[in-house]
Parts: C-alpha cells; sequence; structure tokens
C-alpha cells in the first residue's frame, strides 16, 4: 500500500511539474497567465510578473521580483534593465545606474539601455561614451530617422569635437558601421558632422564604394552645396 501510494503521488509531482512548465511556457505569449505559474517554475512568466509590479508602482515587490528575474535569466540585457528600473524605484540610484551599464554592455543591440546610457554619459559631460552609445544604436535598425536626428543633435551639438572623432574611430573599426554610414549619415547625422566624420575616416584609410560616395554627395548637393563639395573633396580617391 505504501508504495503505491509513494507511486501515485510520484505521478501526480511528474505531472504538477510538467503542467507548471508547459504554463510557464505558454506565459511567454499570454501575460495574462503569468500570475498563474508556481514560483519556482516561474522562467517566462517571471519578466511579467516584474513588469506588472512595475507597473503597478509596487516598488518593494518590483524590486524583489526583479532580483529573481535576473537570478533565474541573467543574460537578457532587457532582465538587467527591468532591475535598474525597480532599483531606481525603490531609491537606489547608485545600484541602478550599476545595472543599467551592465545591460548596455552584455545588449549591444538593446536599445533602450544604450539610449540611457547616451543620456547618462551627456549628463556628465563624457562626449566620447554619448559618442560610442550613438554609433551602437546609428548601426541597428529599430530606431527611425526622427529619432536619431534628434539623438545626432544632442550628441554632436555645439561643436562636439571629442564626440566626431570618437564616432569616426567606432566607425573606422567595424564594417558594419561602414556599410551603413554612408546610407544613414545624410540623413541622420547635422551636415556639418557628416562631413567631418568623413574626413575623419578617409584619413584613417576607410574606403568606400564610389557610386555609394556619389549618391551621399549628391543628396547633401540639394541641402547644402558648399558641404557637398567639401564632402566630395573627402572622397578624392573616387575618380
Amino acid at each position: 500500500m505504501i508504495a503505491r501510494a509513494l507511486w501515485i503521488l510520484g505521478v501526480f509531482a511528474i505531472a504538477f511539474v510538467t503542467a507548471s512548465v508547459q504554463l510557464d511556457r505558454q506565459s511567454r505569449y499570454a501575460p495574462s497567465l503569468a500570475s498563474t505559474v508556481p514560483e519556482p517554475f516561474r522562467g517566462f512568466a517571471q519578466r511579467h510578473v516584474t513588469a506588472n509590479a512595475l507597473l503597478a508602482e509596487e516598488n518593494a515587490l518590483a524590486l524583489e521580483e526583479a532580483r529573481q528575474l535576473v537570478a533565474r535569466r541573467p543574460m537578457p540585457a532587457e532582465h538587467l534593465r527591468m532591475l535598474s528600473l525597480a532599483e531606481y524605484a525603490a531609491g537606489d540610484a547608485e545600484k541602478s545606474v550599476y545595472s543599467i551599464q551592465l545591460a548596455a554592455r552584455r545588449g549591444w543591440r538593446d536599445q533602450p539601455s544604450q539610449e540611457t546610457m547616451l543620456r547618462l554619459a551627456l549628463a556628465a559631460g563624457d562626449q566620447g561614451e554619448a559618442a560610442r552609445r550613438y554609433a551602437a544604436l546609428f548601426a541597428q535598425n529599430g530606431l527611425d530617422e526622427a529619432e536619431l536626428q534628434s539623438l545626432a543633435e544632442m550628441v554632436f551639438g555645439g561643436g562636439g569635437e571629442e564626440a566626431r572623432a570618437q564616432f569616426a574611430q567606432v566607425v573606422s573599426e567595424a564594417p558594419r558601421w561602414q556599410r551603413v554610414y554612408l546610407r544613414k549619415g545624410p540623413s541622420v547625422l547635422p551636415v556639418e558632422t557628416f562631413v567631418s566624420v568623413s574626413e575623419r575616416l578617409t584619413k584613417a584609410g576607410v574606403r568606400f564604394e564610389c557610386d555609394s560616395t556619389a549618391r551621399a554627395v549628391q543628396r547633401l548637393r540639394g541641402a547644402d552645396l558648399a558641404a557637398s563639395e567639401e564632402l566630395e573633396a573627402s572622397f578624392s580617391y573616387c575618380p
């Protein structure tokens, strides 16, 4: 009898665990199920539980849930970003800044983390760091041109020589940034910044396809003839 009872309990335990895991997986696409997932089995559900606590401004609970989230699934940058929000809401600004820095390092493609770091760098007067964060956003496809234009004005406006130099250095070292530079640059960068960075890239030995440089010059010509001529001179290696 005891053996049979233990066997039945074992079957129920396996069924409970299986159902909990399946429910957690379903909560990934149905956030309303998150609260029904037993606490030890929350993986995908934990993110929704944390988000709900943040939205409800239950600061102590949000911090506890965010810590659980990062402990269980530390890799996604989004989870560290949520921990940063919870720490800030709980009044710990120092830990919040540290967490968002970790998120930005871990998730180069995590746009909110990179934009937050960009704004923190600007507030601290660190033009070089702001330019590096802008480069990370510039290379992605998620931000629209208007947002990139607005951020570019913040980073490179008012001279911004350090920012321009750092941005040019990042682009010169990364082929994937070079591929999008001439395509996006004329549309989102201030004219003087685009010309200055292009000149720096040429001096650094970067050589773009001449068809692409011709299109960039043509796009700039309608907005600023003098700037387009200066840009064309920086691409003197093209026939």
